[in-house]
């Protein structure tokens, strides 16, 4: 299946903030025609309007994709503009935070299909990840068009019940901001040791993204590629007794952190 496939009757996007827009450059850079495209937003961005898309207009009567893409506090007015397109013939896919699929098809009408997703910030520079599930309306073709589309800005994982959003909202939903504050951690305990706060902030930076993707491209596990640069009593091995302490180190740490954004999750869902 092609994004073209996908947008055969017309793809509609509801919002396009910093998710939005990461989503609609990777379509447009994989040869969406902007035509195919129809975008609602009340605040449009000059890169927005320079593309080309059909920008608050009429919208197609049963495009094949309705996206949405708004913050959750602005989805109780922005989903009546798409309530007309409820109740079938149109895939509903939602990447917005917090909203479950319940009331999505309380609002869209007995018989809509629907994917929920969460995805990543780090889908700005095409290296997102993205889980997703549908609702009992939601066929194999609707979740493969969901995998197309947002596969444009990353990779993409199914997920086998809704209930487990919550915990992907705690690791990868919300992990961007867990790494980025350990680069801002880590420059700061160079800094502590003599360097300077640019050369610091660059070695930080640089050794976080380059552990990511050797991480990823490599066959061994984390835990094996932790071992190859560990030597017996070196430098190496006397940060990590540091850090994999059971008590004090990264792992209770780490676990009370994606827990509590996983219960804040949760508490959003119930309110």
């Amino acid at each position: 299946m092609s994004l073209l496939d996908v947008a055969r009757d017309g793809l509609v996007l509801l919002g396009c903030g910093k998710m939005g827009s990461a989503m609609l450059a990777g379509w447009l850079d994989r040869g969406l025609p902007p035509g195919a495209v129809h975008v609602i937003d009340p605040n449009p961005s000059d890169w927005l309007r320079s593309t080309g898309v059909a920008l608050n207009g009429k919208l197609p009567q049963k495009p094949s994709i309705a996206l949405v893409a708004v913050k959750p506090q602005m989805m109780g007015d922005a989903l009546p503009a798409l309530a007309a397109l409820g109740g079938g013939g149109t895939l509903f896919l939602s990447v917005a935070a917090g909203t479950p699929i319940a009331a999505y098809e309380a609002a869209m009408g007995e018989g809509t299909p629907i994917v929920r997703a969460m995805p990543n910030t780090p889908a700005a520079v095409g290296r997102g990840i993205t889980a997703i599930i549908g609702n009992a309306h939601a066929t194999e073709a609707d979740l493969s068009a969901a995998e197309e589309l947002l596969g444009a800005v990353g990779q993409v994982v199914r997920l086998e019940s809704e209930d487990q959003m919550d915990a992907v909202t705690g690791l990868s939903g919300s992990g961007p901001a867990y790494v980025f504050h350990m680069i801002e951690c880590m420059a700061r305990a160079g800094e502590a040791q003599g360097l300077a706060p640019d050369l610091a902030m660059q070695l930080a930076k640089a050794t976080v993204a380059g552990a990511g993707a050797l991480a990823e491209a490599a066959d061994e596990t984390p835990a094996q590629l932790r071992v190859n640069v560990t030597s017996p009593n070196g430098t190496t091995q006397a940060g990590l007794e540091v850090l994999m302490d059971d008590a004090a180190g990264l792992p209770p740490l780490m676990e009370r952190t994606v827990a509590a954004a996983a219960n804040r999750s949760r508490e959003l869902r119930n309110d």
